[in-house]
């Protein structure tokens, strides 16, 4: 069950100083947008055309929440300056089917690469591993808004043994992942494949396993959990999708793999990781993983804190 309490003055003007900022930021304050004489909202119209095709009216009415009114006048301005034309839907009479024009979609590129142009200039003084940084920032507001407005019931969750074709899913999934979210090279993918490679060449179906979590038909995670040494199972590749972060399913996962070792003999488990993953870190501590040991080192492009943590196993 998820628990929401009001958000507080203080979350509420955060929100709001940093609104002032990036609009103030991206240029989307001065009369025309990228230097042209379109408004913010006849760039974006013009965007969803451009990317639809031929679309209603009343759907890019709803699909950008704008009031009726507002929308008519500036399809009716684009109409007269021959941006876009209309006919009536093919599957309704009554509605009206809007498209660009070979010259609304010249102006759509010029928009296109102008605002393309102003992302270049933001982004490019700034280091690489600033701006992986702040995508990742970008696409955490993006998933916690977008979460906020998903149906109240997700898909269940399974946890499955591998299908053919999930080990595969496994190491690419995290190669893009860890690259797109910490900004690790190739490297990384090496050791994923090393780590997926050695378990399908020579693992002991009795004390070592590897689990994917599946919703909707989709995998949305895995974990793996193989042999350190007689009495120590070790845990790897603990992965959640991004889209399904936030419902338990790394909680979940991490309990299989607990249960697992626990009936297969263990005495405990242990863990290798880095301190900048710091949901995962919150995971294996709500799961009594206690951290031993950390030490610095230089792996997958950057310098990490790499982080061992443990945990008995059985009966306390």
């Amino acid at each position: 069950m998820t628990v929401t309490t009001g958000a507080s003055a203080a979350d509420i003007a955060a929100v709001r100083a940093f609104n002032r900022r990036y609009t103030e930021v991206i240029g989307v304050l001065r009369e025309g947008l990228v230097d042209t004489e379109y408004s913010l909202t006849e760039a974006r119209i013009l965007f969803e055309l451009a990317t639809s095709g031929s679309t209603e009216a009343l759907r890019l009415r709803k699909n950008l929440g704008l009031d009726p009114g507002y929308l008519s006048r500036i399809l009716t301005r684009f109409k007269k300056r021959g941006l876009i034309e209309s006919s009536r839907s093919s599957s309704d009479a009554r509605r009206q089917e809007v498209r660009l024009t070979d010259r609304g979609r010249a102006e759509f590129a010029m928009l296109n690469q102008r605002s393309g142009t102003d992302v270049r200039r933001l982004l490019e003084p700034h280091l690489p591993a600033d701006r992986a940084k702040l995508i990742r920032a970008m696409s955490t507001i993006q998933q916690i808004l977008d979460r906020s407005e998903a149906p109240a019931e997700a898909p269940p969750l399974t946890i499955r043994a591998p299908k053919p074709g999930d080990y595969g899913w496994v190491i690419q999934r995290n190669a893009a992942l860890y690259a797109a979210e910490y900004g690790f090279d190739t490297s990384y993918e090496t050791l994923v494949t090393k780590i997926v490679a050695d378990f399908l060449d020579a693992h002991d179906e009795q004390r070592e396993r590897a689990w994917i979590a599946e919703a909707g038909g989709t995998p949305v995670g895995a974990v793996f959990c193989v042999a350190d040494d007689a009495g120590t199972a070790r845990l790897r590749l603990l992965l959640v999708e991004p889209s399904a972060r936030g419902l338990g399913v790394g909680s979940a996962l991490v309990q299989t793999c607990l249960r697992f070792a626990t009936a297969a003999g263990y005495t405990e488990m242990v863990l290798w990781t880095n301190d900048i993953l710091t949901a995962a870190r919150q995971i294996y501590q709500r799961a009594g993983f206690e951290l031993v040991e950390s030490a610095p080192h230089h792996s997958f492009g950057h310098d990490l804190i790499g982080q061992t943590w443990r945990r008995a196993l059985g009966p306390k």
